[in-house]
């Protein structure tokens, strides 16, 4: 009966090193610190003309080459200019 009882502590204890070897093999990437590079980004600044299609054209070309209008400056409000980021 105490063998039973020794088998049982062991098989719990074996167990449990399983299980919490598992947990940390299974969370190890979080775990491992890398150095990571900072972000960079590009700038595009484009003059267009005032007008929403020309404007609407230039927006849709842009985005769909991966840029990200971020700001649209007026500058002496004749000519905007879109910002593009990517």
């Amino acid at each position: 009966m105490q063998n039973v009882r020794l088998y049982a502590v062991w098989v719990g204890v074996v167990v449990s090193l399983l299980l919490g070897t598992l947990l940390v093999v299974g969370q190890w990437p979080s775990l491992i610190v890398t150095a990571q590079e900072p972000k960079r980004f590009q700038y595009q600044i484009v003059e267009v003309l005032p007008d929403t299609q020309n404007m609407q054209t230039k927006m849709n070309e842009f985005g769909s080459a991966g840029w990200e209008l971020v700001a649209v400056s007026m500058g002496n409000m004749t000519e905007p200019r879109l910002i593009f980021k990517k």
